[in-house]
């Protein structure tokens, strides 16, 4: 008969240990917020410390301050009062997923799988959506993706598997982040937006719009047809409204870690 053997104490210490240590990324998809482990980024966060596993250094997280507005949403006002949905914009453990140093670099993949002419639309419909955000916030593309802080990729996202169904589902999108610090021990964050290659044309664009505003900071989802992070896809995409930027806006009135430098914790 099979035995299954207990780890012994010191054994199970230093796995319970390199679990902690595993980085996490957060992923956000349309109609959907899960998290997600990622044991290839640089950093692992815990509820209040940030671990560089190359230099083996506790962090601790600096205290959450708001920087100050973008001059683009500084200027905007919303003449129709739309309102908002911050309440429905989730705060992470690092704070709010606020930007300060502008432009945001954006990096574009150009498709190997299909014809030039067809790859050549596809970024188009993809820089249509970037190009629409880029008046409430300043953004430019980089042809390296190793500059990048926001990456856009033409691959199927994972499958997604509901709570409670057990079958495997296609989505059109989903958007990913993780956590580093440079070597001046500011922290950072960078996102990744992959994109089925079953879009197309307009909802295309829709799914980047919708995609990108998550990577802008609004790391939640609108209750209303009417907005560009609705949470599901609509026949009629809508651009982006008053209520997606007055929503922006307020994410970024809000404190985060994000951006300030971290604290030696051994210090």
């Amino acid at each position: 008969m099979g035995r299954t053997q207990c780890p012994k104490p010191n054994t199970l210490k230093n796995l319970i240990k390199r679990r902690l240590l595993a980085a996490l990324a957060l992923a956000i998809g349309t109609g959907l917020l899960l998290i997600l482990a990622n044991l290839q980024l640089t950093n692992a966060l815990t509820k209040s410390s940030l671990y560089d596993l190359k230099s083996r250094t506790s962090f601790s997280l600096s205290s959450f301050l708001p920087h100050p507005l973008p001059p683009t949403l500084a200027q905007w006002q919303d003449k129709t009062n739309s309102g908002d949905y911050f309440s429905q914009v989730t705060k992470t453990q690092v704070g709010y997923l606020v930007w300060s140093q502008f432009p945001i670099r954006v990096y574009v993949e150009l498709p190997k799988t299909v014809s030039k002419k067809q790859a050549q639309a596809w970024v188009n419909s993809v820089l249509q959506a970037v190009q629409e955000w880029s008046a409430y916030l300043p953004l430019t593309v980089v042809e390296q993706p190793e500059l990048a802080d926001i990456k856009i990729v033409r691959k199927a996202p994972p499958l997604q598997i509901s709570r409670g169904d057990n079958v495997p589902r296609a989505r059109s999108a989903q958007t990913t982040y993780e956590l580093y610090t440079s070597n001046n021990k500011i922290l950072s964050h960078r996102f990744t937006i992959m994109l089925s290659p079953s879009q197309t044309g307009n909802y295309l664009t829709a799914a980047v719009r919708h995609e990108f505003g998550h990577a802008l900071g609004i790391w939640g989802h609108s209750p209303l047809q009417t907005d560009a992070l609705y949470f599901s896809q609509v026949r009629n995409p809508p651009p982006i409204s008053p209520r997606d930027v007055n929503t922006l806006k307020r994410v970024y009135e809000q404190p985060t870690s994000l951006g300030w430098f971290l604290q030696n914790s051994e210090s």
